[in-house]
């Protein structure tokens, strides 16, 4: 499945800007960055319900948000893109 990831993170402490970097890097784990706290993600739901736990264990819900929608597939028929595009397709080859 695809997913969306969104968050923002409360980062005016040390533990705040800590937990950034820990949620950004629980991402790259599962999807790649397509802007600064947006994650593009194609998971197993296996692999989803890690991911999902592992961010939830890294949030603090009192002071950030954490945001995960499910995406349509085909993706490039559900998602428009104005401006710089990161995206790389999931089915391209690593490396050329």
């Amino acid at each position: 499945m695809n997913v969306l990831v969104t968050y923002d993170v409360n980062t005016e402490t040390k533990a705040g800007r800590r937990r950034l970097r820990q949620v950004a890097t629980v991402c790259k784990d599962y999807g790649q960055r397509v802007q600064f706290s947006v994650f593009e993600c194609r998971v197993e739901e296996a692999a989803y319900e890690e991911m999902r736990h592992r961010l939830m264990r890294t949030l603090n819900p009192k002071e950030d948000s954490l945001r995960i929608y499910r995406l349509p597939f085909p993706r490039e028929k559900h998602v428009e893109v104005y401006g710089l595009d990161r995206y790389t397709s999931f089915d391209d080859p690593l490396v050329f």
